[in-house]
């Protein structure tokens, strides 16, 4: 006689399969929703989330294989699954892979495991600034935490932290990248002890799936410390989720499901009444906007927290169209040079920064510092050498390449391109006896930041040249000088995004002097001496770039004031590609009459392992008209919803 059986609805985790409904299996007993199982899936086994109890199906189905002995997600993790699949539509078993690890072989973590009791260190007393910001982030929802460079925001979040383990609650803490985790993760540990768990990415299947476990099994409130996966962590009685460098493009997934960290911790927080804290000196703009629009507390530190010998930092502009500044070097100007010899002679640290992105095929004037924009969109116009002409890759607009400067009419148009390995040869022939380092996207795993950060702090490097890599979160004392060889290169990238990332780039990089360690130093190269950004980074004057920056979103219509949909198709040549964006950019207006189209055009990366990619930006009021059109997509067309920048 057959026993009763009972019929599951399940999510299965497998990126393989790419429909959108749950499956249904016959299980030998009744099973809540939330409970992991192990499911046949074609010719294998994959791991599966129970979504609920149905009728038995007209249809014949296989059944569960195994049901581990493991406790229920939080109810919290299903409703946010459920809403991510509407919110960042994806193949459901993308989704779901977000919410398990990628293996739960058993490990001997059997049962429920009290943590033992936190150390007792002595943290050094709150400033002023850290007291109000404490006082100010009260209760759940949305905190803007706009803290300067070295005002001491980890330790704010450290306090927050303090107040939720009593309360018995969970808190979840975000850096940007996974090379960052280990400075947070040793703040935290000294304080909290083996309540602190990390995960991310980067660790180990067995490292990633013990944290994991012990955020579902552990009956103590925990401290979760990681980057972005680690908003997916099975953690009950959640009270405090910390979004670190906020600003950071890093928080953007780069593939499916594309989420914004911050959008998904916000509904995380909702769904737990948690208190959330965005936490950055240079708050996104998008961000900083919906906070006052609803409201919604930002709180302010200006003070750097170190009581050491000067907090500020001398900031020395250097005109790159004036040649003569440039004798000993075409790179470097003679201040630079001089101020690099200074630190030498007195064991201090040099910090070169080069902001290398959107440095290439752009136009403009090194006689006045003229560059083309698009008329439409106030974007960089970027350079096609093969039509010598001039392309919008927002809108499409095209114009001819000048032959000379629009602007003076002086024959000096350019292009600019240099890379770091070209200022390190500069800096090992000007100084043949310094130690010099080098960080960039290009280093090998064993060269990266992450390995050498403690022998940088103790001084055994003398010049460090770098990326965007050396502009997060670094706290060096000996680092007395910061040197910006050319301060406009983020600005020639043709996106609405530009003068923002500009913006927090140079803040971050300059926030490496002026910490309270010794008195600071930053000489910044640039063909734009007069540029307001400029000056308004080196005088801090956010609110000035703010209001600028929001009043120019508003007149082109980028975000806040609607919301943006990339997409893209590769082909095999470039009129294909053409072709078939046209076609998408004509479906797409009729049937959607209220979105705005802009393009087809190229690419910005115009052609990725030879093929031609094209892409269409449509913008809309409304949100949920993009995900209609991301649900309608023919095949071929990858997309990306709430793109950071339309590169």
């Amino acid at each position: 006689m057959n026993a009763h059986m009972w019929y599951v609805e399940v999510l299965v985790a497998d990126a393989a399969y790419h429909k959108d409904e749950p499956l249904t299996y016959e299980s030998p007993t009744k099973l809540d929703a939330g409970r992991i199982i192990l499911v046949p899936l074609r010719n294998k086994q994959v791991y599966a989330i129970v979504a609920g109890l149905v009728p038995k199906p007209a249809f014949p189905v296989k059944r569960i294989i195994n049901i581990p002995d493991l406790p229920a997600l939080p109810s919290a993790q299903l409703r946010l699954l459920n809403w991510l699949r509407e919110y960042y539509p994806a193949p459901l078993g993308t989704i779901v892979q977000l919410f398990l690890p990628g293996s739960l072989k058993p490990i001997g973590v059997s049962s429920r495991e009290a943590t033992s009791q936190t150390p007792a260190i002595q943290l050094p007393p709150l400033t002023d600034d850290q007291k109000r910001a404490l006082d100010q982030i009260q209760g759940g929802g949305l905190h803007i935490l706009h803290g300067e460079t070295g005002s001491g925001k980890t330790r704010v979040y450290i306090e927050l932290t303090k107040k939720q383990l009593k309360q018995g609650k969970t808190s979840v803490i975000l850096t940007p990248e996974i090379g960052l985790t280990s400075q947070l993760l040793n703040n935290f540990e000294r304080v909290f002890g083996d309540r602190v768990v990390l995960l991310h990415s980067g660790l180990s299947e067995a490292k990633r799936r013990q944290s994991w476990l012990k955020a579902l099994m552990n009956q103590e409130p925990l401290v979760i410390i990681g980057a972005r996966s680690a908003l997916f962590a099975p953690a009950d009685k959640l009270g405090l989720i910390v979004v670190d460098e906020a600003h950071e493009t890093a928080y953007k997934q780069d593939q499916a499901p594309y989420y914004q960290t911050a959008a998904v911790a916000a509904k995380l927080a909702e769904l737990h009444r948690a208190t959330l804290v965005l936490g950055s000196a240079t708050p996104l703009v998008r961000d900083y906007y919906v906070a006052t629009q609803k409201n919604r507390p930002v709180v302010r530190m200006t003070k750097v927290a170190v009581s050491g010998i000067n907090h500020n930092h001398r900031a020395i502009i250097v005109d790159l169209k004036d040649r003569g500044e440039f004798t000993k070097s075409p790179y470097l100007s003679t201040k630079l040079i001089d101020a690099i010899a200074e630190r030498l002679k007195r064991g201090e640290q040099s910090l070169l920064f080069l902001n290398r992105r959107g440095t290439a095929r752009v136009i403009f004037c090194r006689d006045c510092g003229w560059q083309a924009s698009c008329p439409h969109c106030d974007l960089p116009l970027v350079y096609h050498g093969d039509t010598h002409t001039m392309r919008c890759h927002s809108c499409g607009y095209k114009a001819g390449a000048p032959t000379s400067c629009p602007s003076c009419q002086g024959n000096d148009v350019i292009f600019m391109s240099i890379g770091t390995k070209a200022i390190v040869d500069e800096i090992e022939r000007l100084f043949p006896g310094a130690r010099t380092m080098r960080f960039d996207t290009d280093n090998k795993k064993s060269e990266r930041l992450d390995a050498h950060y403690a022998s940088i702090r103790e001084g055994e490097v003398d010049i460090i040249v770098g990326t965007q890599t050396l502009a997060k979160g670094l706290d060096l004392p000996k680092l007395s000088l910061v040197g910006v060889v050319i301060a406009d290169t983020s600005l020639y990238f043709p996106d609405f995004s530009a003068q923002e990332r500009t913006y927090q780039l140079l803040s971050q990089v300059l926030g490496r002097v002026g910490r309270g360690h010794r008195q600071g130093m930053a000489i910044i190269q640039t063909y734009s001496p007069t540029s307001p950004l400029l000056h308004a980074v080196i005088n801090k004057d956010w609110d000035k770039f703010y209001n600028s920056e929001i009043e120019e979103r508003q007149r082109f219509l980028f975000p806040p004031f609607c919301y943006l949909l990339k997409l893209s198709c590769k082909r095999a040549s470039d009129s294909a590609a053409q072709k078939t964006a046209e076609r998408l950019a004509s479906t797409v207006r009729n049937n959607y009459p209220d979105v705005i189209v802009d393009g087809p055009t190229p690419s910005f990366h115009g052609k990725v392992q030879d093929k031609f990619v094209w892409q269409i930006i449509i913008k809309s009021k409304q949100r949920k008209r993009l995900v209609e059109i991301i649900k309608n997509l023919p095949s071929g067309w990858s997309y990306d919803i709430d793109p950071m920048n339309l590169l």
